[in-house]
Parts: structure tokens; sequence; C-alpha cells
């Protein structure tokens, strides 16, 4: 069952936990540092993050993740930190701090200034208690069918060396992919939305953290991209959205998902 609510996340969260809510996962993109304020209906001091990590922390079962993605802004000449400041504060109201991910930018908009380009922003992966749910992206290896004699660790006396054996062992076709992700920017949707984050990039933390049946929310819905890859992939999806116009992109898109999901059933 999927639910969209348009208003605060602040006090939606709070009639969700009342009415005993739990969710799976949670993939969300906050406003980063007042650079996207949402036509200024959304201010972004510490006095707003910081409820919303707390509440979070009560509507995520126990086992349940929270993919934050976040960047900060550069004022006066340096970066705010902001996103630190954050995942500190996740660790400090109980969260584990599962992952520090990379979300790189395969395009990004030049800028002149005197540091290199910014092409990155962060995935904090938080976790309440240990991940009940890790489904590892996979990608190819690039050595696969190449063979190894493990009897041997670099001529070292160590303790993996000195195991008796002697072993030829085949490197396997696929590996786990690591922790920096990149995605193409701006190709995945045509949205009224003003900052979008990549379909896929949505779709592999889903796949990662949460299974068929789970139920995955996001408290920013923004263009709605985590609620249609929730549900083309089988999950449940509760979102909020504040701002009125962004509000009916997301049912739009959501309805869209619902219709794709009910037709792949014939």
């Amino acid at each position: 069952m999927n639910r969209l609510i348009q208003g605060d996340c602040l006090s939606v969260m709070d009639d969700l936990i009342k009415d005993g809510v739990q969710v799976d996962l949670t993939v969300t993109s906050p406003p980063y540092d007042n650079l996207r304020t949402y036509e200024g209906s959304l201010d972004w001091g510490e006095h707003i993050w910081k409820p919303i990590i707390e509440k979070l922390f009560k509507i995520t079962k126990q086992g349940g993740v929270v993919v934050w993605v976040v960047g900060d802004a550069t004022v006066n000449g340096s970066e705010t930190g902001t996103s630190f400041k954050q995942a500190l504060y996740f660790k400090e109201v109980g969260f584990n701090l599962h992952d520090t991910m990379i979300y790189q930018k395969a395009s990004f908009i030049p800028l002149t200034h005197k540091r290199y380009e910014q092409s990155f922003e962060y995935m904090f992966v938080f976790s309440k208690g240990k991940p009940n749910t890790f489904n590892p992206v996979m990608i190819p290896t690039e050595t696969y069918g190449h063979k190894k004699n493990r009897s041997k660790s670099k001529g070292k006396e160590d303790t993996y060396s000195a195991r008796a054996r002697n072993e030829i062992t085949e490197v396997n076709k696929e590996k786990q992919a690591p922790n920096i992700f990149k995605y193409n920017v701006g190709e995945n949707e045509k949205t009224e939305h003003n900052a979008p984050f990549p379909e896929q990039l949505a779709k592999d933390h889903i796949l990662s953290w949460s299974n068929e049946g789970d139920t995955v929310f996001d408290p920013f819905m923004g263009s709605g991209t985590t609620g249609a890859m929730a549900i083309i992939n089988k999950r449940d999806f509760i979102g909020i959205e504040k701002v009125p116009e962004y509000f009916q992109i997301c049912e739009k898109r959501i309805a869209e998902a619902e219709k794709s999901i009910q037709l792949s059933l014939f």
C-alpha cells in the first residue's frame, strides 16, 4: 500500500509515529544548507534537521536503514561541513554510521574558483542496529578467469601464508561494487523539479537495503524518484512533500509507476 502525504514532514512524521508506522528503508535527499529552499518554503537550520533525524530514528524499524544524500554549501570560501554535523547527530540519536558512500556525478557544472570542481555528494548509510538486509550491487570483475595460487602471501610467513594448503583459485565473474556510485545527472527524467537525483541511485539503494514487500520512506519526495523506484521494484512506499507544485509532480509520477506495475501483471 502506497501513501503520499502533502505537508510539513515534521508534523506528518509525528502523526505516522503516533499511528505506529514503521519503515524498513528511507532514501532521501534533504535541502542541503538552503542551497535548495524549495520556493522559500523550507528553513534548514539545526532546529529543523535535528528533530527530523530524531523522528527518523523513531519511525525506522530495528535493522532498518536510512540513506541520506547530502552536500555542503560554500560560504565565504569555506564549505559548511553541515553534512558531517548531520552524520554525527545521526550517531548521537542512536543510528550506526554503516557506510559513508559517494555519489559521483559523471557530468557536472564547471565553476570558476580556486578549488577543484565539485563532482560528488555524500550518501551516508545509517542503520538502526545491524542492517536486516544487504543485497549488494555486483559489477563485472576485470580479471575474470585468471587463476591465482593462494599457497603463499608475497613470501611472508604471516597467518595467511602459513596455512597448510596449495590452492589454485579462479577469479569470479562478478564482485561487489565499491562504495562510490557513479551516475549521469539529469538524463533519467524530465521534471519541473529543480534537483532530482538519478533513478538508478534510488533503485540501487532500494535493492541493496530492502526486499520485496518492505516499506520505503521519503520525507522529502521532491519529484518522487524514490517512490517511483520503490513501487516499480515491488516495495510499499510512504512519501511526504511540502510544496504543492512538487506534490502534484509526485502524484503523477507515482500513479504512472503503479500503472506500469499493473500492466506488467498481464
